[in-house]
């Protein structure tokens, strides 16, 4: 089975089992109906994957992993902010009538900043340290940037990184603040890891581990059903992801350079109530 799936089940049943409910008390997001959306959550869930082990993608459904990857490439190779930028359409409702979400997501990756050594974005200033100083513990990027946030449509969920050289393989540690489990519990990993492997590759480094971190993760009231049978299910192997190892560019890769093998996995779950 595909540990990413032990990983996936360990934290739902945590969170059904142990989670608070915030029921009662004053949330945000609604539902379509205009009614209170409440959730159970745990706070300080921290998930491991090595993936010199397998590449993070769960079975119990599918994961979309080049739409995935289109999408994080979307925010650190395109640093865009523009839906128009973008195959899927999962932003579209944040988005203005010109597309944009605002100084959100990859507008941040791609403002550029003074340094010591030049005037880099964040994500030339990754790859900078990654080829000069491969064992500097400064290696982070951020998101969450509170001066422009009044002019985010969206605030970021997954908004920092923090990179570190092990010997010959490249590690990220990836914070989110918030994760609704049931809709985006492997979309994350997935995009990550993908992430992971890229930059290691253009930096002369094996992929190694992809820690997460999120603080506040939670199953919405009406996603508990779902999930309680969606944990259920069988559970097949991980698949096999690889890459273009010709790729030594990282602006250059696209979603055609992975590619998905042996990719088993239960039915959809469709029609996911969303809070807003």
């Amino acid at each position: 089975m595909s540990r990413a799936d032990t990983v996936f089940i360990d934290m739902c049943k945590k969170i059904l089992e142990e989670g608070y409910s915030t029921e009662g008390e004053k949330v945000r997001p609604k539902w379509e109906d205009g009614s209170f959306a409440y959730t159970l959550k745990t706070f300080g869930v921290v998930n491991r994957y090595d993936l010199a082990e397998e590449f993070p993608a769960i079975t119990l459904r599918k994961t979309y992993i080049k739409s995935a990857i289109d999408e994080v490439l979307w925010i650190w190779q395109k640093k865009s902010n523009n839906v128009h930028d973008l195959k899927s359409h999962i932003w579209d409702e944040w988005a203005d009538e010109t597309g944009s979400i605002g100084k959100a997501y990859g507008y941040q990756l791609g403002v550029p900043h003074r340094y010591k050594e030049g005037e880099f974005d964040q994500v030339d200033r990754l790859l900078f340290d990654l080829k000069e100083n491969p064992y500097s513990r400064r290696m982070l990027t951020n998101l969450y940037v509170h001066s422009d946030l009044a002019d985010m449509h969206l605030y970021p969920c997954a908004y920092g990184t923090t990179w570190n050289v092990t010997g010959d393989r490249l590690n990220l540690v990836l914070n989110q603040r918030s994760q609704d489990v049931l809709a985006a519990g492997n979309w994350n990993v997935v995009q990550y890891a993908a992430l992971l492997m890229m930059i290691a590759q253009v930096s002369g480094f094996k992929p190694g581990v992809l820690l997460h971190v999120i603080a506040d993760a939670h199953i919405y009231d009406r996603h508990v059903p779902i999930v309680k049978e969606l944990i259920q299910r069988p559970l097949y192997p991980a698949p096999k992801v690889t890459m273009n190892p010709e790729i030594k560019d990282f602006y250059q890769f696209t979603p055609d350079d992975f590619t998905v093998e042996d990719y088993v996995t239960g039915p959809q779950v469709t029609d996911i109530p969303i809070a807003v």
